[in-house]
C-alpha cells in the first residue's frame, strides 16, 4: 500500500505542477496505469472539484482539513495495511517519512496541581500518624 500511495502522491505532484511537457505527460499516463481504477476514480472526483486527492498526516492531524485522525487510522497507515480516507475531507491519507519513523505518542495525563501549601503542622501530624 505504501508504493500505491507513493505513486498517487507523485501523480498528484505532476498534475498540480505548472510544467506540462511530453516527459511529464508520459509519466502521468504511466502512474495512472499503475493505480487501481476505484482509487483513481475517487482521486479524479476530488481533482475535478479543484482539490488535491491526498493529504499528509502530521501529529495525527490531516493537513488538508486539520481534523484529528483516530489512532486506528494512524496505526493502519504506519503498518501499510490498507488505504485510509480522512473521515472529514474524504482525501486519501499518507504519512510523510518523518512520521513513519517516529513512534506514536499519546499525551500523558498529569496530576492536577494542588492548591495552596500544606502547613508544617499538618505535615508533622501526618508523620506522627505513620
Amino acid at each position: 500500500m505504501k508504493e500505491l500511495m507513493q505513486k498517487l502522491l507523485e501523480l498528484q505532484t505532476l498534475e498540480f505542477s505548472e510544467t506540462n511537457d511530453e516527459n511529464s505527460s508520459a509519466m502521468i499516463a504511466e502512474f495512472r496505469r499503475a493505480i487501481p481504477a476505484p482509487i483513481l476514480g475517487h482521486y479524479d472526483r476530488l481533482r475535478a472539484r479543484g482539490k488535491k486527492g491526498l493529504a499528509a498526516v502530521r501529529h495525527q492531524v490531516c493537513t488538508a482539513c486539520h481534523m484529528r485522525q483516530p489512532l486506528g487510522v494512524i496505526l493502519t497507515l504506519k503498518q501499510g495495511q490498507d488505504v485510509q480516507l480522512c473521515h472529514n475531507c474524504d482525501r486519501y491519507l499518507y504519512l510523510p517519512v518523518e512520521e513513519l519513523e517516529s513512534p506514536l505518542t499519546t499525551p500523558v495525563a498529569t496530576q492536577p496541581k494542588r492548591r495552596g501549601r500544606r502547613h508544617k503542622s499538618s505535615q508533622t501530624m501526618e508523620a506522627a500518624k505513620s
